[in-house]
Order: structure tokens, then sequence, then C-alpha cells
């Protein structure tokens, strides 16, 4: 058996306009500065706790606390509101050809909540289709291994039959912290040049070959 393990934001599902809005509102809805939009996609990945001690160093733990709380309902606002994230073109077509594979388990590990994750499986009805989904609320930020690792415990496979799947640095490190291959996407958050990985992939067209060739 073999795991492939999806990041989200910036892998999937093109989030950065509600991210970027949510993160906005929150500073803006506290009377703070907005934060820039670049500096706000170069957090993607992480935690919201560690989001915001990034983007406000300065501030009290309880005030980043309360922009988390801010951002999450910002966030939700924006879905209910039918602004949702797309998922990036092909990403629904080789998630459904990789989960029919017989020798192919998926997972989730990604910076968001549980219920920023069901959220998104539903609306692009891809619930039951990942046996492992790891969550920011159960563990400690990107790239510490922790997601990864909880992974490869639930079902059972080991790291050298496992790649993490992603488009930040983040995810590039926490695989490699779990001793994990990797494998970079073209179309993320963070620029691919600066992703160290095993194999960078320009579409979704490619991922089923890559992984083929990776676990020959």
């Amino acid at each position: 058996m073999r795991l492939v393990i999806f990041d989200v934001d910036g892998t999937l599902v093109d989030s950065q306009n509600n991210i970027v809005a949510s993160a906005i509102g929150a500073f803006t809805g506290m009377g703070l500065p907005a934060p820039a939009r670049a500096d706000v996609l170069r957090m993607v990945g992480l935690s919201l706790p560690e989001t915001m001690l990034r983007l406000a160093p300065d501030a009290t733990p309880e005030i980043r606390a309360a922009l988390v709380e801010a951002y999450k309902d910002g966030f939700r606002d924006l879905r209910l509101r039918g602004q949702d994230s797309p998922l990036f073109p092909g990403a629904r077509d080789a998630v459904l050809a990789l989960a029919n594979t017989p020798d192919t388990v998926l997972a989730i590990a990604t910076g968001k909540s549980r219920r920023g994750l069901e959220g998104m499986l539903d609306q692009h009805d891809l619930r039951g289709l990942f046996r492992s989904t790891q969550v920011a609320d159960d563990h400690p930020s990107k790239p510490h291994p922790s997601m990864v690792l909880a992974a490869l415990a639930e079902t059972g496979i080991a790291a050298p039959r496992a790649v993490m799947v992603g488009d930040t640095s983040y995810d590039m490190d926490m695989a490699a912290a779990a001793n994990v291959r990797r494998i970079a996407v073209g179309w993320g958050y963070h620029a691919p040049e600066t992703l160290v990985a095993d194999h960078h992939i320009a579409g979704f067209d490619a991922l089923a070959p890559t992984i083929d060739r990776m676990m020959e």
C-alpha cells in the first residue's frame, strides 16, 4: 500500500481570496493596520495562532487570540454567504482517480481547523475519500511533522511508502522531518523555485504518473 497526503489551501483549493479577506477583516475590525496580501499568503499552511504571531509579533497574546477568532468568524461568514474556494483545475479528477486505485490510501494534513476542512469537503463532495484527516486543531503548526506522523500511524503505512503533496515550504519541511518524500505543486502560494522537493509538477495530470514512478 502507499499513502498520498495532501495539503489543502494552495494545493487542492484556491482559497487565497477568502484567506486574505478574512485576515484583513480580522485586523481592521480590531483597529489594527491590515497586513499586506503577500504577507498573508506567505503564512498559508501555518496554524492560525502561528500566523497571527508572525503577522502581529508585537501584539499581546490576548490580542492575537482575538485575531484568530475574528479570522475564523470572517472565513465562516464568507463561506455561508456563498463565497467559496474553488478546487484548482484537475484536482477533483486527480483525487478521485487516486482514491479508486486499489493500492492507494489518501490523507490530508492541513493548517485548516476541523470545521474549515469539513466545510471544504462537503462543498466539493469529497467526504469519505480520505482515510486520515489531520488538522491544526490537534497538532503543532507545520512544519512540525506531527500531522504526517499521525497520518502514517492512523493508516499503518510506513514513511517510505508515503508522499506529501503541497505548495509551501512548510509542507516540504514537514514531510522531510517525517522522512516522507515530497511533491511540490507549481500553482500554490509559495514560489515553486523556493520549494525543496523530490519532484515538482505543473499540473494535476502529472500527479499520478509521478507517484507511480516514485513508488516503483
